[in-house]
């Protein structure tokens, strides 16, 4: 459950967030689920991070999160994810600053958390979308898993294989030799047409054909798990969830179709990753037919 940290401050936002939570918990225990917390640091100003601090002091006491069987578990402790660590917006640093990202992180492993990063693609060269912040991979060598933000960096087939074998892989292989684990993304599509006006069919689905080359290209060198981006972003075109080819739209709105698809294909897809990367099925095996 993603909480947006710069809406922590109102008390009328930060009580909407607290309610998405409780009912992804109860929906966690309620259908053998688990489930964990991922702040977004996106947006904060310099000294803004204290508010993740604050809060997570919080949920901790009132959730009592570690006893919680349904919460996600890495190395047998609660795991909390942290996005947003190491980005440049248009080659500047962020607001909030690297330093403020160390003390996070070393609060949640004092409080007995494993720690995800959601950091950006070109980490480890500190270029494009990353801080050249001389201090960022040692900062980032306190995490537990790291997964860098991919979602738009290739837009067809042929570029998808090449960030795979250009970064993904070495990536994985600076992670394994510090003990850190490594969750490459993998994404349907993309558009921002109803969002800024972009390009409606701006990276095409191909009739799942992108995602499911991610996936292989991932098990391919050597993931045993993957993020999927994202259940529900429909301002990004990355949505998973069933959908309808006849949505209610307003004015200027547009929704590309289902490609003749299910409703649910996205998800039986996603499950299908699942089963590659458990070794379930084999690369050997064609994109899962519908």
């Amino acid at each position: 459950m993603q909480r947006f940290a710069n809406g922590l401050r109102r008390p009328e936002i930060k009580g909407h967030k607290d309610t998405l939570l409780a009912s992804a918990r109860e929906g966690a225990h309620r259908f053998g689920r688990a489930y964990a917390v991922m702040y977004d640091l996106s947006g904060l100003p310099e000294g803004g991070v204290q508010s993740v601090v604050d809060d997570w002091t919080g949920l901790s006491a009132r959730m009592q999160i570690e006893n919680d069987s349904a919460y996600l578990r890495v190395n047998e402790k609660p795991l909390v994810s942290v996005w947003g660590v190491g980005f440049s917006d248009r080659g500047k640093p962020r607001a909030y600053t690297l330093e403020e990202c160390r003390d996070l992180i070393a609060f949640l492993k004092d409080a007995g958390c494993s720690v995800m990063l959601g950091i950006p693609t070109y980490w480890r060269e500190g270029t494009r979308d990353a801080t050249d912040n001389p201090n960022l991979l040692e900062v980032l060598e306190m995490a537990d898993i790291l997964s860098p933000w991919t979602v738009g960096r290739y837009r067809n087939l042929e570029t998808a294989r090449s960030h795979a074998h250009r970064l993904w892989k070495p990536d994985r292989e600076w992670c394994v030799a510090r003990g850190i684990d490594y969750l490459p993304i993998a994404f349907p599509g993309f558009s921002w047409r109803n969002q800024n006006g972009g390009e409606l069919n701006a990276i095409p689905r191909l009739k799942g054909a992108f995602f499911w080359e991610q996936v292989t290209s991932a098990k391919r060198m050597g993931s045993d798990m993957l993020y999927v981006a994202m259940f529900d972003e429909v301002d990004e075109g990355t949505a998973i969830f069933k959908v309808s080819d006849t949505p209610l739209v307003g004015d200027g709105v547009a929704f590309l179709d289902r490609e003749g698809l299910p409703s649910d294909y996205y998800l039986t897809l996603a499950g299908e990753a699942g089963r590659l990367l458990r070794d379930e099925r084999s690369l050997e095996e064609a994109q899962p037919s519908w």
